[in-house]
């Protein structure tokens, strides 16, 4: 009797499929991506342009009048009110913003690096703790109280600098990012200062913008204890000041 085997014919080799360079499809690519970041940075830009921008006022910030100034921030003497007035011409375009001295280089104003961790500041909303405040310059590494204005609790106008950026980067943590959200506050949100053990806790009264080249926001108003945030405006840009006021 003959014997039989079955053998099972083995697979046909696959044949690998070879991907060749297609400058064409690289150039798409290529467009497409780039066309993604602009969007990315573009988009937050023109939202706040159409969207946020409108909400803040300029009635108060470079005032014509003593009664504007007045009304802002209580009555001051014809010399000062002449003083707080007045805009600066600096070409700000080329400067370190990272650097508190250079938003207004033109002001006669000596900036302590030795002065850290001067007090904290905190908002609720924004999800910032017990962020640094100091004298320094550097804003990369601290909030800056603006030298020569007043001490948190004290009568006068505490001016605070912080920096931002793109919103999408923004990180409660980092100085460099901290204020990127500082738009989306609003009139009676709170702003929380720790100093020489004391909180302090101020209400947002208005939101407004300005150029960065008026000086006014800086003007000491001795009627109440106010503090002043500022950062730069479309956030990413440095082509505005968006000024938060709030009183004790």
């Amino acid at each position: 009797m003959a014997l039989y085997r079955y053998v099972k014919r083995l697979p046909a080799a696959r044949k690998t499929r070879e991907w060749k360079f297609s400058p064409k499809v690289m150039a798409g690519l290529l467009v497409v991506l780039g066309l993604f970041f602009l969007a990315n940075a573009a988009y937050p830009i023109i939202t706040y342009q159409l969207l946020v921008s409108p909400r803040f006022s300029t009635s108060f910030v470079s005032p014509n009048t003593e009664a504007a100034i007045a009304q802002s921030f209580g009555a001051v003497s014809s010399q000062e009110g002449s003083d707080s007035t007045k805009t600066l011409g600096t070409q700000v375009d080329l400067l370190d913003l990272t650097k508190a001295s250079n938003w207004f280089p033109e002001e006669n104003v000596i900036f302590d690096e030795s002065q850290t961790n001067l007090y904290t500041l905190s908002i609720p909303k924004l999800g910032i703790e017990n962020a640094k405040v100091t004298l320094g310059d550097d804003l990369k590494s601290s909030l800056i109280q603006y030298p020569g204005t007043a001490a948190p609790g004290r009568f006068g106008n505490t001016v605070i600098f912080g920096h931002s950026v793109l919103p999408q980067f923004y990180n409660p943590k980092n100085y460099m990012t901290i204020f990127s959200t500082l738009p989306t506050l609003r009139p009676k949100d709170e702003i929380l200062v720790d100093f020489n053990q004391v909180r302090y806790k101020y209400v947002i009264e208005q939101m407004i913008e300005v150029s960065p080249t008026d000086i006014s926001i800086l003007a000491q108003r001795y009627d109440d204890s106010y503090l002043t945030l500022i950062t730069c405006v479309p956030p990413g840009t440095y082509m505005r000041r968006l000024i938060v006021r709030a009183r004790l």
